[in-house]
């Protein structure tokens, strides 16, 4: 299992990145554009490095809801692989079964 603590700081940056994202978006848009003065592009690029850090969504770590676990994680489950197999061979996540040739 997981420490609490970094559980914890991980659900706090999943809820900064969605507050954030809006704002983050228009401000790339703005930097990323050619069109506009170079002045206000480097006008968004510093508003954008003021944002907390932990508003960008890279820095969220997908973990497993059961164990904690942070490496081989399947997204689509939000489950390790150790526990998505242990749960598919119990059978219970529907429609996944057990191959066998």
């Amino acid at each position: 299992m997981a420490k609490k603590g970094f559980i914890e700081r991980n659900n706090k940056r999943k809820k900064l990145s969605v507050r954030f994202a809006a704002r983050r978006k228009a401000l790339k848009e703005i930097a990323g554009d050619r069109s506009r003065p170079a002045e206000e592009r480097f006008e968004a690029r510093l508003k954008l490095a003021k944002l907390p850090r932990n508003a960008a969504p890279i820095r969220v770590r997908n973990i497993c809801e059961l164990t904690g676990r942070t490496r081989s994680t399947y997204r689509k489950f939000r489950l390790s692989r150790i526990k998505l197999r242990e749960l598919a061979a119990q059978g219970l996540i529907p429609g996944m079964v057990k191959s066998s040739w």
